[in-house]
């Protein structure tokens, strides 16, 4: 394992600290005091400041050193919890995740953030200590000045654990002026020594003003491992005093006996997202019994061809049943190791409510629920951002000012609700709340202000309420870091479509609003339905289809700059010949539906938009795998992606939103699906 792969690991481990931290932060309450919670918050900090000093990121340590201390004395009772102390805390949280980030992308954390949170942690600790501690651990807690004696003393085994005296010289160093001798624990025949065993101890000397709790703090993950004698300063009230009042001293270098290099801050080199998940060990187990089942099968079907007679086919059949059936099982089994629960999606959700509604002078409540509700990993990372948007336009827009709710007897604290499940073969998330919902009139009047629809025009609830998915769209009365620049909303309806999903609004005045988000549970598995066009077989997903109709000549008319338009019922849709969209060189459609009637249509629909899509014939519905166009060839124009079909053969998927938002636009906006995609940009 090379340090690239160590690193990773590290920073991995490192922003998973991050996140306990913060999440332990905002569970803080200064009534009720959890200390079990801040020991869990000390250990991850302590993790990552030891890390870091291990793999040379000194600027990552030495930052997370004040943040240790000050939760150092929320364990031990010197600090009370305070919401002012929880926001420089939650803020240095903030810093040690934007430097790991730079250092793992190569390049350099924000200084002047580093220096603004460091400034607020050294006035935190120059601050007046309320002590809360009792009389008998005072001594343990408070700072003398002089020289401390340490003896360390570890057992033979401290390598093997991953353990190394050397970091921890390098954080006493940091608390003072550390001097290390170093004697053999006994002596030794050097024929027989091991290499991985310690065969050292250690007398140390730290001079400075420090605490016996900052000193064993250093060798918690040894305690187990050594002997260890800490003695406390000897000197007289007056020397004592008088060192005192000469100020702090600045911490040594690190002595040559501990290490000759001291390695310095560097970036990863370019290091890559490890693309990692963690996976239940039932779920590799359930996987692995598949595939022994599998390779049973497999072992049967292989005899099975040297013993049986040709006009024996029903152990073949048979075989091949239980080899479908365990295939089936295989492929849904390692489907569900790439499945996550949305709930570690969620919870990042409450630093982000705290912090909007205490700016906005909000009082908000966060309910969560369905967080064990699980879905697909690049599903879950790619809905981050539009649940960051709509979570924040209910804060913004959505909940109002506490004096608002009085007078409109509600309770002067909004209720934001975050809910996930499962349906049918899709999930379902919600963002629900109870502030003034969406304003029609507002709406209706900003559209025409903006020349989106003529003020003549009716319009449904739900077409207005479709309003603010447009691009630019706000009602903002005002700019803010916020709202009111018609960012946003455009961007959730576009990345929820390139999902597959889709949004629905549902509002009350006055009451509340309920934003619902349908998404598929997996990207890499698609329910099609395979169609011939010409001589070639593409795939159309089940969840974009809405009907099949045969269509005569007759019923097809024409409009000035939208083509070929179907009456399906009490609306006219746009409708489109495969075969012309991808110039597909083939005989005419086959006369087995024209004898019928007329021609094959399949109506489409996405986001609300419908569609008719001429075919020449309806085969098979079946589970496809997607094969990535862009990966193997190049991005298509109206593609999706691509499979391989049970003879072999290669079908196409078309991208049924690309193709709806063409022909909405206009057919002289349709893009030539055979040319480069530099071609069709120009």
């Amino acid at each position: 394992m090379d340090m690239n792969e160590i690193h990773a690991i590290f920073f991995e481990e490192s922003f998973e600290g991050v996140d306990t931290m913060e999440a332990g932060l905002l569970k803080l309450d200064a009534q009720s005091t959890d200390s079990e919670l801040i020991n869990t918050i000390f250990r991850a900090a302590h993790s990552i400041k030891g890390g870091a000093a291990t793999f040379g990121f000194s600027a990552v340590s030495d930052f997370t050193h004040g943040v240790e201390t000050l939760l150092d004395q929320l364990r031990s009772g010197q600090r009370q919890v305070s919401d002012e102390l929880v926001g420089v805390l939650l803020a240095s949280v903030d810093v040690i995740r934007d430097m790991l980030d730079a250092f793992q992308q190569g390049r350099n954390p924000d200084t002047d953030a580093i220096a603004r949170c460091q400034a607020d942690i050294d006035q935190q600790l120059s601050g007046e200590r309320a002590s809360a501690a009792p009389a008998s651990s005072a001594a343990a807690t408070e700072s003398l000045a002089g020289e401390w004696q340490i003896r360390f003393v570890p057992q033979a085994d401290i390598f093997k654990t991953g353990n190394e005296p050397s970091r921890i010289f390098r954080e006493l160093s940091q608390l003072g002026e550390l001097t290390v001798n170093t004697a053999l624990q006994q002596s030794i025949d050097f024929d027989d020594i091991d290499p991985e065993d310690c065969y050292c101890q250690w007398q140390l000397t730290l001079r400075g003003d420090v605490a016996r709790d900052e000193i064993e703090a250093c060798f918690d993950w040894v305690r187990d491992q050594s002997e260890l004698e800490i003695t406390a300063p000897t000197l007289d009230a007056e020397a004592a005093t008088a060192e005192k009042n000469a100020g702090s001293v600045a911490p040594a270098p690190l002595p040559a006996a501990v290490s000759n290099d001291e390695p310095a801050a560097r970036p990863a080199a370019a290091a890559k997202d490890s693309g990692s998940i963690r996976v239940s060990i039932d779920k590799i187990d359930a996987l692995l019994n598949l595939v022994g089942e599998l390779v049973i099968t497999q072992s049967m079907l292989a005899r099975f061809g040297d013993r049986e007679q040709t006009g024996s086919t029903q152990g073949l059949r048979d075989g091949l049943m239980v080899l479908e059936r365990h295939t089936r099982e295989l492929q849904e089994s390692a489907m569900q190791i790439r499945m996550l629960p949305i709930g570690a999606s969620f919870n990042r959700f409450k630093r982000l409510v705290r912090d909007i509604s205490a700016k906005l002078g909000k009082k908000v409540e966060l309910k969560l629920s369905g967080e064990e509700t699980e879905l697909d990993k690049t599903v879950l990372e790619k809905m981050s951002d539009p649940l960051v948007h709509l979570v924040r336009n209910s804060l913004d827009h959505g909940i109002e000012m506490p004096e608002e709710r009085r007078a409109a007897g509600k309770p002067e604290t909004g209720v934001l609700h975050l809910s996930a499940y499962h349906e049918g073969g899709s999930i379902v998330i919600q963002v629900e709340d109870d502030g003034a919902g969406l304003n029609k009139e507002r709406i209706l009047a900003k559209a025409i202000e903006r020349g989106l629809v003529s003020p003549h025009e009716q319009l449904s609830e739900e077409q207005i309420h479709q309003l603010i998915f447009q691009p630019g769209f706000s009602t903002a009365a005002a700019l803010s870091d916020l709202s009111g620049r018609g960012v946003g909303m455009d961007v959730v309806r576009r990345n929820i479509t390139d999902l597959g999903g889709r949004i629905d609004i549902r509002s009350t005045q006055g009451q509340g609003s309920c934003l619902k988000i349908r998404l598929p549970l997996t990207l890499a598995i698609l329910d099609g339905q395979l169609v011939r066009v010409g001589n070639d077989v593409y795939i159309f997903s089940l969840r974009s289809i809405v009907e099949t109709v045969l269509v005569s000549p007759a019923e097809l008319n024409s409009l000035a700059g939208k083509g070929s338009v179907y009456r399906l019922r009490d609306e006219y849709i746009p409708t489109v010949r495969l075969r012309d969209y991808f110039n597909l060189d083939c005989e005419q459609p086959s006369a087995t539906y024209l004898e019928r009637g007329g021609q094959l249509m399949v109506v489409v629909e996405t986001d609300g938009h419908r569609v008719g899509l001429f075919v020449d014939e309806l085969l098979d519905q079946q589970q496809v795998v997607i094969k990535s166009l862009e990966e193997n060839y190049l991005p298509v124009s109206g593609l999706a992606g691509a499979t391989i079909l049970g003879d072999g053969s290669v079908a196409l998927i078309v991208d049924v939103p690309s193709l709806v938002q063409h022909l909405e636009n206009g057919p002289e906006t349709m893009p030539d699906p055979t040319a480069t995609p530099e071609s069709n940009a120009a």
